[in-house]
């Protein structure tokens, strides 16, 4: 294919496409790269260059592009039931999925409600926490508490949680009120603090509006351990642990939005796990399909479920989505989870992480990083380039020239590898971060 055809799509797609998180003027001066294909940790383009996917796609490409096994399992689905209306029906992938997610939390979040994008899982959370409680006679129950550089998505009811202030300020007048409490972002630390320290210390501060507001908080909501959009925000487990106690004793739900975090990015399959307590709702999406197709869902307790089950329909939780369940995805997402247990893929992943960090030894004490933090096969750190304005549109562009496709937010580079990726591919990515950090600093 020439760069002729590449050309022409980019001038097609900019004729025609609205990009998404994208102000499109800037593609005057940093070109739009046109993908033909993808195979394993590569993106391939009309030209013919090739990158190495080192964000897994927005996070969601978990075993790599074209993965065999995902293939196979749509394949064989696409010839028995692509899709029907969850309502009034079910099928064999959605209970299946549902029954071995439940089985992941030993039965303790037992009932899942599927939707399309993470989003809109945040938004059936939401609504579900808030209509629990009025239908357990507590209406009053209605508002919400979030973090400091937390996100949550783009729809009005999940941007009303988010703290992310390109987000916020054009759309801030229609969002609802919230709370938004001090983050417990590991990197406060001061001299002789431990980033546990740190988690109760901000823990605080949710024990502050909870003394002041509980009978009008509906739930919490935090992602555990990472808090990803606001910058690779990282906390110590014993936070999730604090919130829990807190929400127990002010009757508040706590909702864990695994929606980047899930599916072994941080080192366990929920990252919940590794506070030790569960959540009241559990939203997951990106990652759970292995990036093939549209799929979110919220896991939640039996008694969440039970204080909707009534012959009353104002009692039931009103919320839909056209492709709610899709069998295909259902098939993407067990396919997925096969892959998990056959492969023991989190086993795999610690000795895979420990070789990316080692590849990102002299990055991690180059002169224009600082910040340098893992959690599981999550890696970041924050640039100190000369000039701030552009360098995440900098780094990128040269990220390309580097065969690698990163993509910074703010001065925050981070490293999301496919679980996939070879000891090859880790020193190539490791070696073009560091190119590109010299190049657009």
């Amino acid at each position: 294919m020439s760069a002729h055809a590449n050309n022409d799509w980019v001038a097609r797609s900019l004729a025609s496409v609205w990009h998404p998180c994208t102000q499109m003027q800037h593609h005057e001066s940093i070109p739009m790269v046109s993908l033909s294909q993808g195979r394993g940790a590569w993106l391939m383009d009309h030209a013919g260059h090739r990158y190495i996917d080192g964000i897994s796609s927005w996070w969601v490409n978990l075993f790599g592009h074209a993965n065999p096994r995902i293939n196979h399992a749509i394949k064989a689905q696409l010839d028995q039931l692509e899709h029907a209306m969850l309502a009034g029906f079910t099928h064999e992938p959605v209970v299946e999925l549902s029954e071995q997610l439940s089985a992941l939390t030993d039965g303790v979040l037992g009932h899942c409600f599927y939707a399309s994008d993470g989003a809109s899982a945040v938004e059936i959370a939401l609504k579900m926490s808030f209509h629990a409680w009025a239908n357990q006679g507590l209406p009053q129950k209605q508002e919400f508490i979030y973090l400091q550089g937390g996100y949550h998505g783009e729809t009005v009811g999940a941007l009303a949680v988010t703290d992310v202030p390109l987000f916020r300020q054009a759309y801030g007048a229609m969002l609802q009120p919230a709370h938004v409490v001090a983050t417990p972002d590991a990197r406060n630390a001061k001299e002789g603090e431990t980033t546990a320290d740190v988690a109760r210390h901000a823990a605080l501060d949710v024990r502050r509006v909870l003394e002041q507001r509980a009978e009008h908080i509906a739930a919490i909501i935090i992602e555990p351990l990472v808090q990803c959009a606001g910058g690779m925000i990282m906390h110590d487990p014993v936070y999730m642990q604090t919130l829990r106690a807190l929400c127990d004793e002010f009757n508040v739900h706590l909702i864990a939005d695994e929606i980047a975090v899930g599916c072994g990015r941080t080192g366990t399959f929920f990252a919940s796990e590794q506070s030790g307590v569960w959540p009241d709702f559990l939203c997951l999406s990106k990652g759970i399909s292995g990036g093939y197709l549209p799929l979110s869902l919220v896991m939640t307790r039996k008694e969440i479920y039970q204080a909707f089950y009534h012959s009353d329909i104002t009692r039931a939780f009103l919320h839909s989505h056209s492709y709610t369940g899709n069998p295909l995805a259902c098939r993407a997402a067990l396919a997925t989870l096969a892959i998990f247990k056959e492969d023991d893929v989190l086993a795999q992943n610690r000795v895979r992480g420990d070789k990316i960090e080692a590849a990102l030894e002299d990055l991690k004490h180059h002169p224009r990083s600082k910040n340098f933090r893992r959690c599981g096969m999550i890696f970041a750190f924050d640039a100190q380039p000369n000039e701030q304005a552009g360098f995440a549109r900098r780094y990128f562009a040269q990220g390309l020239q580097q065969q690698i496709l990163l993509r910074p937010i703010g001065n925050t580079v981070y490293l999301m590898p496919p679980y996939i990726i070879n000891d090859e591919e880790i020193n190539c990515l490791a070696t073009g971060a560091i190119k590109a950090l010299e190049a657009s600093c």
